[in-house]
Order: C-alpha cells, then structure tokens, then sequence
C-alpha cells in the first residue's frame, strides 16, 4: 500500500475529556452535633451526680442486692410474673374467641369482660379481692379468710386486669391475618384445627409477641403492686429491710437495679422472639 493510500485512511475523531465530575458534599447537621453534644454534657452530670451523691450509699445497695430476704423477693416476682403471663393470656385467648364469635351472646360477654376489667384501676381490684370476705364471709363452706391468703388474691387480679388486656392483643393479632389465607387453607381441606396451628397462628404472632412482650415486662413490674397487700413481693422484701434499717433510699435501689436486669433480659428475649417471627418479611431485622 502506497504512502498516498495511508494517508486517505480516515483516523478516528479525538474523543473529548470528561469534564470533571461534580463533588459529592455531604450535608453538615450542625444542630443535630450539637443537640448530641448537649444531652451527652447533661447526661454525665447526671452520672455522676448518681454515682458521687453520698445519699445513694452504694455500699448498702451492694450488701443488700444479693441478700437471701432480697432474692426471696425476687423469686417470688418472677414467679408470680410467670403465672399470671400465663393464665391471663388463656383466658384472654377465650376471651378474644368469644368477641370473634358469631354468637351475639358470646360476643357481648366478651366485650362487657374487657370493658369493665379495663376500666377499674388494678389497686382497686387487688383491694376489692383482698377484701372480698366483708362480701362472701364463706365461700364453697370454707371461710373466706382461710381460701385466699394475699398471693391467692394477687394471683386472681393481677390474672383478671391482664386478661382483658390480653383479649384484645390476640383479638388484633388474628384480624391481622389476611382472610383470603384462610379461605385458601379452607379450599385445600385444611381441618380447622391445621388452618388455626399452620396458617393463623404463626401470621398472627408477628402481631401478637410485640404488644405481649411489652406486656410481660408491664406485668413484671406492675407487680410491685401486690405489696400493698402484704405479699412477699421483691419491693416488699426491700421495704422490710428499710423499714428496720431506716435505709430507704439504698434499699430502693436495691429493687430498681432488679427490676432494670429482669426486664433487660426481657427485653432482649423479646428482641429475638420478634426476629423469629418476622421471618421472611421486610421487618425481620
């Protein structure tokens, strides 16, 4: 090929530079670093406020925190969480059956449990039932008196409130199934028993473990209400000690630092439940 040939071969166009690209600036949040800086200043004053406060008398918190009259206390809480978790969603679980039903009388029973339950403050309750003998002096031919003893009495009001309060969240929790799953298990001859234990449940409980969760560690600590009926509670165990020690404020603490472990591993726990069911769905974090 000639030299004249080459130089009638077209070369390719000069291809521009990229302009430079714009940069990216981050936006600056002054007010949210300072807001940040503000409530960490505030927060270590009150730290160590706590912490220097002679008052607190933390050696008395740590003498008494593991004592056997406090962990009684502690046992008894737990337990009597653990009862009451478990009979009140029973019989909210009914409860919730009989408002879903198709029954008029069934429903209204329902609906006239959780209102009044719900309306009457749960001190109120207690002391209603703690005081039940001035109604029924004798009941089933045994005295009153001798039938409930004060964890008897907790156990029947702290079971009630809850109950009607539990209604409500498996109530909410089943409405949130998709009635469309429910007529598919039906079309595939699902029993019903299968329907309820492999299509409704498992959906409902993503809705039904938050709010029980939540109400759990309520219960946990709602119990210390118990001790105004003289029931070896955890709050009453400090109370005995402080009461012959005159040391209120460290006996105090004693049961808030307790109460701040159990439902921090309440909650923790809960933390995982709610994973375990949401499972699949865009909330499973």
């Amino acid at each position: 090929m000639s030299s004249d040939t080459l130089a009638k071969v077209p070369t390719a166009p000069d291809v521009p530079e990229p302009a430079d690209a714009p940069r990216i600036v981050p936006q600056r949040r002054y007010g949210q670093w300072a807001a940040a800086v503000v409530v960490l200043v505030l927060l270590g004053f009150a730290v160590n406020s706590v912490l220097r406060n002679r008052a607190f008398q933390w050696d008395v918190v740590a003498e008494y925190f593991t004592s056997d009259s406090v962990l009684r206390g502690l046992w008894l809480t737990l337990w009597l969480t653990a009862v009451v978790m478990v009979l009140g969603f029973a019989l909210g679980t009914l409860l919730a059956a009989f408002r879903l039903s198709a029954n008029p009388v069934l429903r209204a029973v329902g609906w006239g449990y959780v209102w009044l339950f719900r309306s009457i403050p749960i001190l109120v309750q207690l002391l209603l039932w703690f005081n039940i003998g001035a109604l029924y002096p004798r009941l089933f031919g045994v005295r009153t008196v001798d039938l409930l003893s004060p964890v008897a009495v907790a156990i029947i009001g702290l079971t009630l409130h809850e109950a009607a309060y539990a209604a409500e969240v498996v109530r909410g929790g089943i409405l949130s199934v998709d009635r469309g799953q429910v007529e598919a298990a039906q079309a595939l001859g699902l029993s019903p028993w299968r329907r309820w234990w492999r299509i409704v449940l498992p959906q409902a409980m993503r809705a039904i473990v938050p709010p029980a969760g939540n109400m759990l560690i309520g219960t946990l600590k709602g119990t210390s209400i118990v001790s105004v009926i003289a029931v070896n509670d955890l709050l009453f165990s400090a109370q005995l000690i402080y009461h012959r020690t005159y040391q209120v404020i460290p006996l105090l603490m004693v049961a808030t630092l307790w109460y701040a472990v159990v439902t921090s591993l309440l909650g923790i726990g809960q933390h995982y439940v709610e994973k375990r069911y949401a499972r699949g769905t865009e909330n499973a974090r």
